[in-house]
């Protein structure tokens, strides 16, 4: 074939008739015909009815090969032989009688030995993410004899251009010009892509050039100004605050009572006397001295103190609150409440008493000093109403950070205080720790809402109508929103990866608690920022611990629909477990001046630490992991010890991005592979570094039997999985019989699915959480990234939607978002394609017949909601 002179491709015509006419005349006049989808470097003549934004057609152009119109083989079967290709060849006319030709400049360059390809010397670290797209663009920089390599580059190699889609900090980081993959079209056509005129093409291939030339990128600027409106504005909205106006001070109508005997009551154990003076002494502007205060709260707290003593002390702290407002008043006024609430034992900061608080709610020993026993109905009231009193101090703190309700009066006054020095900060983060939500006193607080939860949603747990685990919801919202909305305007990935952390160490410390409980949580969170985070970290746990691992890409109505929604066959399917945590739980115990381990899982005295490896959480200079070193060696007894622990990740990735599978699979190891493949959750075994999977790792190495294994645990689907080459699996083994041989394995894999999809569900209460918890997932999503606002097109066709939809209307996620830089924008397309999807019904695929057959109410309600998502057209 390469010795023929005429080898032909053909690219953009779509009907067969005239497709196979030209084909016929190829062949009658003595040429070669390639078809497929992909151009080929073998190719001499690439024919194409106009120019189109083509792999087929940017190949041939920077390889310097004849493109001509079809035209070429029709007039040279008239002729009985081929014609002289120039009158033919495919030309662009512009709005001068001038035309351009696109493809002349660099093929007689190439004919006249000049150059070899249009990216001749270029050598090219391709960073595209999508595997596919990354296959196309390598074969079209190598078509232009340009060197292409993987990410991270040979040492020896000097890169010339940094490709990249999307262009990210790391790309841009690299020591080498970065350029989006859009610049290979503009070396290509240079100045002269942006005067092209394709009037004289039909609308619908006008449109495609046009979208693939200029990226959308008017589209793309209006989705992001419309992203970062979205993700910066507040999530709570505080209803008694909104007419709140900052009291007169002074009040020079109220009489201020004399308070110079409150000292002497107190120390005479004249308690309710004392309290009773400092009571009609509240006023706009008038702080009893903080020590009064203090005295009256260590008498509270220990036990001897009436009912009604102690009610009145609370509206006693409710009208200072009301009258003194902390959030509009100098930095002497917080730290005048900074002292007061406090353990008056302990003086340690707002939190310790919080969490005395709580703990002594929950009938807790865990306080940070001895406390009346047993436990005073009286006292526990009292906690929870200090708790509710907090609780409004931090809210009217947040609330004037991100509101502008407050009114400040005309009359001179201190200005308030930053947010820098605010209660909140103060209490949830120390100095060296406001760059991390998840700090040490934010894991205590997410341990105690664990804890609550329990006591407060299980069934058959001894309810107190406490409603703790509300108002420690409350709380944990207050302030993850004041946290992000302090960090988002500065690095809104600080605001993501903080996001996560948290949600991910609410999910592990939960992961033994009921379904029923976890979705009674998240339907109580106020945020949809949190309540979006916490419904997806708890799904994704709940499905990892039932056999379904669901991939760490970012959030997406797209990874709801082809991820979550076939999770949920998964969970109906799950065995019936028993073993969750109902009722009061253990507490590790805590004395005065002693610390308590953070993490739950693993204490100084746990079996779990007495039995963990020597070394298991230590990684080497390539960030391999004890788990990867003893898979590389085979040591299926050290790999079943390290993944009985809890919190065990199977998926740890070394700093190449290698899998402990991965290394299992290269290295022959069989045993763990078959131990990795029945752990719960399961390992990822679509996951690939530049291209290489398990699977092909397995067969580069030879390793025929662990390839079989992987094909039946997964079947088929592995099979479909390309390299960076654009390879598949089979095409690695030569031989038919082995060939045979992974086709039946993966047979008996797709079997097995098969069988898994009944329509009997075994565990209905699983099931019901699961389609709970992604009902939440949808509706937090929507309101949190704005689609309900963006879908509202109604009959403005110059409206954000309008334009959006008719763009995936006529072309594809892929062209419109080509060139698109920003995530957010590329997100909201994907959002609104998946919306698309979902109004013509083709989600019903991805959902198991055991749950389109389930009759339970959140099931059912769940299919309901997306049959009735979304009505575009």
């Amino acid at each position: 074939m390469e010795s023929c002179k005429h080898v032909f491709q053909i690219s953009g015509i779509k009907m067969q008739d005239k497709k196979r006419v030209l084909i016929e005349g190829i062949y009658q006049l003595g040429g070669k015909y390639i078809g497929g989808s992909v151009y080929k470097d073998c190719t001499t003549h690439l024919i194409i009815p106009s120019v189109l934004p083509s792999e087929k057609f940017l190949a041939a152009c920077a390889a310097g090969k004849w493109v001509v119109t079809p035209n070429y083989v029709l007039e040279s079967m008239k002729n009985g032989s081929w014609l002289p290709e120039g009158p033919y060849e495919v030309a662009i006319f512009t709005s001068s009688s001038a035309s351009f030709y696109p493809v002349r400049q660099w093929r007689e360059k190439v004919t006249k030995g000049r150059i070899t390809g249009a990216f001749q010397g270029w050598r090219v670290l391709l960073m595209v993410q999508e595997p596919t797209r990354r296959a196309m663009f390598k074969r079209l920089l190598k078509a232009g004899r340009a060197e292409v390599y993987n990410c991270p580059p040979p040492i020896y190699t000097s890169i010339t251009h940094v490709m990249a889609k999307p262009v990210t900090e790391k790309s841009k980081s690299l020591n080498a010009p970065c350029y989006p993959v859009s610049h290979i079209v503009q070396h290509l056509f240079g100045s002269n892509r942006v005067t092209m005129d394709f009037s004289k093409m039909d609308d619908h291939l006008s449109e495609t050039k046009a979208s693939f030339l200029d990226g959308f990128s008017n589209l793309e600027a209006e989705l992001r100004s419309f992203a970062v409106k979205k993700e910066g504005r507040p999530r709570l909205c505080f209803l008694e605050f909104l007419g709140y106006h900052d009291p007169c001070r002074p009040h020079t109508q109220a009489i201020v009572a004399d308070l110079s005997n409150v000292g002497s009551m107190i120390e005479c154990g004249l308690f309710s006397e004392a309290l009773e003076s400092i009571r009609s002494a509240v006023f706009p502007g008038l702080l009893p001295p903080a020590t009064y205060l203090i005295s009256l709260l260590e008498y509270a707290q220990q036990g001897n103190a009436t009912s009604f003593f102690l009610t009145n002390f609370h509206q006693v702290m409710e009208n200072l609150l009301i009258t003194n407002p902390p959030w509009l008043a100098p930095c002497a006024v917080k730290k005048y409440y900074a002292q007061v609430l406090q353990c008056p034992q302990c003086k340690m900061g707002l939190w310790p008493l919080l969490e005395t608080a709580v703990r002594y709610c929950m009938t807790s020993s865990d306080t940070c000093h001895p406390h009346p026993e047993p436990t005073l109905p009286a006292l526990v009231q009292f906690y929870c109403d200090i708790l509710a009193l907090c609780l409004k101090l931090l809210k009217g703190e947040l609330h004037s950070v991100t509101s502008k309700e407050f009114v400040f009066p005309q009359q001179a006054r201190a200005p308030p205080a930053s947010a820098s020095s605010s209660l909140l900060y103060g209490t949830f983060w120390t100095v060296w720790e406001r760059t991390t939500l998840l700090s040490r006193t934010v894991k205590k607080l997410l341990q105690l809402l664990t804890e609550a939860a329990i006591m407060d949603f299980a069934e058959g747990a001894e309810k107190q109508e406490l409603y703790l685990a509300d108002t420690l919801l409350d709380l944990l919202s207050v302030l993850v929103e004041f946290w992000c909305q302090q960090h988002f305007k500065l690095n809104q990935s600080l605001v993501e990866k903080g996001l996560k952390d948290l949600s991910e160490h609410l999910a592990l410390l939960s992961q033994d608690v009921s379904p029923a409980v976890l979705v009674e949580l998240v339907c109580k969170v106020r945020s949809t920022r949190l309540r979006l985070v916490i419904a997806d970290a708890i799904f994704r746990n709940l499905c990892c611990r039932n056999g379904f691992t669901i991939g760490d890409e970012p959030l997406s109505l797209k990874k709801m629909v082809c991820s979550y929604l076939p999770a949920l066959g998964t969970l109906a399917q799950s065995p019936s477990i028993t073993s969750y945590k109902t009722g009061k739980t253990s507490h590790s115990c805590r004395s005065q001046g002693t610390s308590r381990t953070d993490n739950p899982m693993v204490t100084e005295t746990s079996p779990e630490r007495e039995n963990t490896p020597r070394g298991m959480n230590r990684v080497n200079a390539a960030g391999e992991t004890l788990l990867h070193r003893a898979c590389k060696k085979n040591q299926v007894e050290m790999v079943l010890q390290i993944l009985a622990l809890p919190g065990t990740d199977i998926n740890v990735k070394d700093h190449a991005g290698w899998t402990p599978l991965h290394e299992a699979c290269n290295h022959g190891s069989t045993d763990c592979v078959r131990a990795l493949l029945h752990h719960r959750p399961a390992p990822i075994l679509t996951d690939q570094v530049g291209g290489v999977s398990p699977l092909h790792d397995a067969l580069l190495n030879g390793h025929l039997d662990i390839a079989k294994m992987l094909l039946e645990h997964a079947g088929s689907v592995l099979l479909q999985q390309t390299d960076g080459d654009g390879q598949a699996s089979l095409d690695l083994v030569s031989a038919l019989s082995q060939r045979e041989e992974l086709l039946r394995s993966a047979q008996v894999g797709d079997l097995a699915h098969m069988n898994k999809d009944k329509t009997e569900v075994l565990n209905l209460p699983l099931l019901e959480a699961g389609s709970c918890l992604l009902g939440h997932l949808i509706f937090s999503y929507q309101v949190d990234r704005g689609l309900p606002g963006l879908t509202q097109s109604g009959d403005k066709p110059r409206s954000l939607v309008y334009k959006l939809v008719r763009a995936l209307e006529t072309h594809s996620l892929q062209k419109v978002t080509l060139d698109w830089t920003d995530q957010r924008a590329v997100r909201l397309a994907e959002d609104v394609e998946t919306l698309l999807k979902l109004s013509r019904g083709e989600h019903k695929e991805q959902v198991s017949l055991a749950v389109k057959e389930c009759r339970g109410e959140k099931t059912v309600f769940l299919m309901e909601t997306l049959e009735n998502l979304l009505a575009m057209h």
